[in-house]
């Protein structure tokens, strides 16, 4: 299951960086979404959440309906990875079509991509639930499992959160989601509308030439060799670029950098060193300037704070 608008457009990578942010943002804010995520909250008391494919915080974190354990997860930088985890393995897994995913608290989250062509914009998701009440035997098997990932969470404060957490039987659960399939549907066409008039207002030149930046992004680039990409001189292509996107060439690859950045850094085996050179940049410190220019934060402290993020 997949929400889908066509398009003329042929094959093409997931929207990221910037121009999904602005898209998925433009969506939750319009009245549409968020009449429909009250309603779906008030009546089935579930969370409700539209995110981009690359997304760096936890999709239901401060949301109406929020699962009582996850909110206590969240606000632990361990317990936070660990969901992050989770959330980039459920949405790897429904980049295709609809998926669910059981973590290993028991808890069931379901994630459905949202695309307009075949362009991947982001996941419309649900869940947190449990589809029984867990027996002592389970509730064992979970605390086994978050003290794998050297999670400290004692087991009563778990047992007790858990048991306060929504049960929903699988085939309520499976209506649930037909219904959030049917609004999935609706953002796609609402995605496609904020994409045709942005396509109308920007230059062709300047669509390509983001193309080409995100692909290239891990490589040096150069004002003049992505003007030279999409055909147009340096001089020129400088004033219009910065006229579309209010940012210079620099500020834009730079940014680019920092969103692939973001999401490396929920990998704690990766070191920022590594991070630094895999996203483009040649200067540890350097990278370290312009995340903090970007973020506001260093690196380090926006890896130690990814529950607060």
């Amino acid at each position: 299951m997949c929400a889908t608008v066509a398009n003329k457009e042929g094959p093409n990578p997931p929207m990221t960086g910037d121009n999904a942010n602005s898209l998925v943002a433009a969506v939750t804010s319009s009245r549409t979404y968020q009449n429909f995520q009250r309603a779906f909250t008030k009546a089935v008391g579930l969370p409700i959440s539209f995110s981009a494919v690359e997304c760096w915080q936890l999709s239901f974190h401060g949301k109406e309906c929020e699962s009582p354990l996850c909110s206590r997860m969240a606000t632990d930088s361990r317990c936070c990875t660990y969901c992050l985890q989770v959330q980039q393995e459920l949405s790897k897994s429904a980049r295709e079509e609809m998926s669910s995913k059981t973590c290993g608290l028991g808890l069931v989250s379901t994630a459905i991509p949202v695309r307009v062509g075949s362009k991947l914009i982001g996941f419309l998701q649900t869940g947190e639930v449990l589809p029984m009440e867990p027996t002592e035997e389970q509730l064992q098997e979970f605390h086994k499992n978050i003290i794998k990932e050297q999670i400290s969470i004692p087991y009563a404060e778990m047992k007790e959160l858990l048991m306060r957490t929504k049960v929903v039987p699988p085939e309520k659960y499976e209506a649930i989601v037909g219904l959030l399939s049917v609004f999935a549907e609706h953002i796609a066409l609402i995605c496609n509308q904020i994409l045709l008039c942005h396509q109308n207002a920007e230059p062709p030149a300047i669509q390509r030439a983001k193309e080409y930046i995100q692909q290239k992004q891990c490589q040096a680039l150069s004002l003049g060799d992505v003007a030279k990409a999409v055909n147009t001189s340096t001089f020129h292509f400088c004033k219009m670029f910065r006229k579309s996107t209010g940012l210079t060439f620099t500020d834009y690859v730079s940014r680019v950098r920092i969103e692939k950045a973001k999401n490396l850094l929920l990998n704690p085996n990766l070191r920022i060193s590594e991070i630094a050179y895999e996203v483009g940049f040649q200067s540890l410190t350097h990278f370290n300037r312009v995340f903090k220019k970007v973020t506001g934060k260093s690196p380090t402290d926006y890896r130690a704070h990814l529950s607060v993020i």
